[in-house]
């Protein structure tokens, strides 16, 4: 999402090396370049504007301190800047003291609200929370069965009564919670194409029929300032307390991230990243702050690693590799894992420094994961215990097999040995492997 701001920051940054004070004169001519890249990814004026004057404040006559380049200095005031633009700290949901809690979802229609009441009800499962989703949207055609489905699929009970009226259904919906126990209810209401008179009405209804202890906008980042303007709306005529910020893992200036707080002052508490009912993470704006700049995302790789790697499983990787042990089935099962973790573009750019030492027009080809894949499956279980084996004709059944062309076999089984000998040097030098091992897959990048 935050490529080209990214890139137009890092090249305003590296004309400052080797300077050893930054003057007004300098950092003018700095925050010109990055209020115009600003605008250019969408960010709101208002913002822009607000960022730019904040940054100017704290470099002009700032001294670079001892181990610190005029860029680094300039890169530290914009990164704490950009966490402050973001929101400053993580903000959690906010849960009542007596419950049930009641959290309810708004946004215009084709927002994505239903989807994000299955996910957030599925990370709310996930954290021992019982909650009851209660199908408010009466008017969208297949919205309740739709989020009945979703229930299904994440084990989570779901009240309906129809076509009937949202402030009844509400008001029992919440009855239903208490009668049973559980903790969290979870609104699903109407969208509109726009913000009208009768859906805020309707809201501001059952708002007072309810008391929710949250109400999260459901926006679109792929709308960019458009989604700015839609949280402005609903703030200023319902009130909200956060906003899920759907398709950050989308092709989009990133707008709509970076303006929201500075024009309403609701956070944004969680994001879509994907379209699995588990692609929702809780925002972290200092995570994003590194991310736009360069400096990657450790935090968010190592919790993502985490679930979907067990300690065991971590281990009885690491113990396989020390003994070369590890098998093009190991390999497999490690692919598939990584995968759920997100596409490899996205894990690549969360590595420190990997955003800028990777060419310019470097692309990860998720394509071909599913060519290794396929190569993978052709084998028997012999061949991939022990890839010495595969001679010229075996080799030829497997590229038949799997659509693809020798020379692609020949590839991965030559990376793979590479990868093999590699974890023998590591292991011997270090006496253990990383945790989370990981090996080239061959045809990835796309140039």
């Amino acid at each position: 999402m935050f490529d080209s701001l990214s890139e137009r920051l890092g090249a305003v940054f590296s004309r400052l090396s080797g300077r050893g004070k930054l003057g007004e004169s300098e950092v003018n001519e700095v925050m010109r370049e990055v209020r115009i890249a600003l605008l250019e990814a969408d960010v709101a004026l208002s913002a822009a504007k607000e960022f730019v004057a904040k940054v100017k404040a704290q470099a002009v006559g700032e001294h670079v301190f001892e181990s610190l380049t005029p860029a680094q200095t300039i890169i530290k005031i914009v990164h704490d800047q950009l966490v402050e633009l973001l929101g400053g700290a993580q903000a959690r949901l906010q849960f009542s003291d007596a419950p049930p809690s009641i959290i309810m979802l708004v946004g215009l229609q084709g927002s994505g609200k239903t989807t994000q009441a299955g996910k957030l009800a599925l990370r709310l499962k996930e954290q021992g929370r019982r909650s009851l989703l209660v199908a408010a949207d009466v008017y969208r055609p297949a919205a309740i069965e739709q989020l009945q489905t979703l229930g299904k699929q994440i084990d989570v009970p779901v009240f309906e009564q129809g076509q009937g009226n949202p402030i009844d259904i509400v008001r029992a919906g919440v009855r239903e919670a208490q009668r049973v126990g559980l903790s969290t209810v979870i609104l699903d209401t109407a969208g509109r194409l726009q913000i009208d008179d009768a859906l805020m009405h309707e809201l501001a209804e059952i708002k007072d029929a309810t008391h929710p202890k949250e109400i999260l906008l459901v926006a679109d980042a792929m709308t960019g300032q458009e989604a700015t303007n839609v949280a402005k709306g609903f703030n200023d005529r319902i009130g909200i307390t956060g906003v899920v910020l759907t398709k950050m893992d989308g092709d989009t200036r990133g707008g709509a991230a970076l303006s929201i707080f500075s024009v309403t002052g609701a956070p944004i508490k969680f994001v879509g990243v994907g379209e699995k009912l588990s692609a929702l993470e809780p925002f972290h704006p200092d995570r994003l702050a590194q991310r736009i700049l360069g400096m990657g995302d450790v935090l968010t790789l190592i919790e993502r690693t985490q679930s979907v790697y067990s300690e065991d499983q971590a281990k009885e990787l690491e113990q396989k590799m020390l003994r070369q042990q590890f098998t093009l089935d190991d390999f497999l099962g490690q692919l598939r894992q990584v995968r759920k973790m997100g596409s490899f573009g996205d894990i690549l750019k969360m590595i420190p420094g990997m955003s800028r030492a990777l060419p310019k027009d470097f692309e990860v080809d998720e394509r071909q994961i599913g060519k290794v894949e396929a190569i993978i499956c052709s084998m028997t279980r012999r061949e991939r215990t022990n890839p010495l084996i595969l001679n010229g004709s075996r080799r030829k059944r497997i590229a038949l097999g799997s659509g693809t062309h020798v020379s692609d076999v020949n590839r991965l089984i030559r990376q793979f040995d590479d990868a093999k000998k590699m974890m023998k040097q590591l292991g011997g030098k270090k006496g253990r492997m990383p945790r989370v091992p990981s090996l080239p897959m061959p045809g990835l990048g796309k140039q």
